[in-house]
């Protein structure tokens, strides 16, 4: 039984599939508005969250399927101490697939181990965020045309941010893509992120506290905030949270084509006056977001033997 906890359990060619089935979905609804009848999806959310919470929601209602919400530790037995594994052993009782929002790194990994039914990581701590990465992919796919020949520019917090070092897995598996990385000293990419993915694999990249020095290269701009519920002191918090805003004169040297992507929620890291610019992606990719959920749920569950 297939599971997805980190983006790389994916092959291209499964992400190929994925989109298909997105592209499928978004000009067909009406096909798949009975394809999970009489399925029920586990929303485990353990940690705050809007829009992965309401996009698999609404991404099963809209499959004819139907939800059990958990969210917050304290609405749930993990307020008493119950362990993650026994959660995953008792949900699997009550549903058939599961997702799962953490803030513990692994938590998702630990409940595919012990579920009996298909497991998705929504958000495991500072570790990944697959499905996040879905719905940047399906954005990079309908903005750009391709995966491969990408000047990738991201840009806040590298260090904490889970969509990053997905985004990074993601793409560093197509041909001629270079990363570009912008953030304060504090908050940089994760050395092993940079030694098992970016420098095994002879993937160029660059590092930079300069946005405006590399704004005219960038073919994508992926804007992080700085997350405060990732620090252990709020002075450090306050001090780097402004390191980075976009606004409209910042991109007058960039592409004309340049795709802003942000994994969301916005703080002040892009100025509102930047929605208004046609090279703003970002609200694509939350509704593209649900549509790749869609096809995962259809995939897995599909895989599982549940639906035909």
């Amino acid at each position: 039984m297939k599971s997805l906890i980190d983006i790389l359990d994916l092959t291209t060619e499964e992400l190929d599939e994925l989109i298909a089935t997105a592209e499928d979905i978004i000009a067909n609804p009406s096909k798949y508005a009975e394809a999970c009848r009489g399925k029920k999806l586990a929303s485990l959310f353990f940690e705050p969250s809007t829009r992965t919470r309401m996009s698999f929601e609404a991404a099963m209602y809209e499959l004819g399927g139907n939800v059990i919400s958990v969210t917050g530790a304290g609405t749930s037995s993990a307020a008493k101490g119950e362990s993650v594994a026994d959660t995953a052993k008792t949900v699997s009782c009550y549903t058939d697939i599961i997702a799962i929002r953490h803030p513990k790194e692994g938590a998702a990994y630990v409940t595919a181990k012990n579920a009996t039914i298909p497991v998705i990581n929504a958000g495991d701590g500072g570790h990944c965020h697959p499905t996040q990465t879905l719905a940047d992919l399906l954005t990079i796919w309908r903005e750009k045309g391709r995966f491969t020949n990408l000047t990738i520019g991201v840009c806040g917090d590298l260090k904490f941010g889970r969509t990053v070092h997905s985004l990074i897995n993601a793409m560093s598996r197509y041909e001629g893509n270079r990363f570009v990385l912008i953030s304060p000293e504090e908050l940089k990419v994760p050395s092993y992120v940079k030694k098992d993915v970016l420098q095994q694999k002879g993937i160029p990249y660059v590092q930079t506290t300069d946005l405006m020095a590399v704004m005219p290269e960038l073919d994508i701009l992926y804007m992080t905030r700085v997350q405060r519920e990732r620090f252990f002191n709020e002075e450090d918090y306050l001090r780097l949270k402004d390191s980075y805003i976009l606004t409209v004169d910042k991109l007058k040297t960039a592409k004309s084509d340049l795709a802003i992507l942000h994994p969301l929620p916005r703080v002040n890291e892009i100025s509102v006056a930047v929605d208004d610019d046609p090279r703003a992606c970002y609200f694509k990719q939350v509704l593209n977001g649900k549509y790749m959920r869609m096809a995962l749920i259809l995939k897995l569950l599909k895989e599982a033997g549940q639906i035909k």
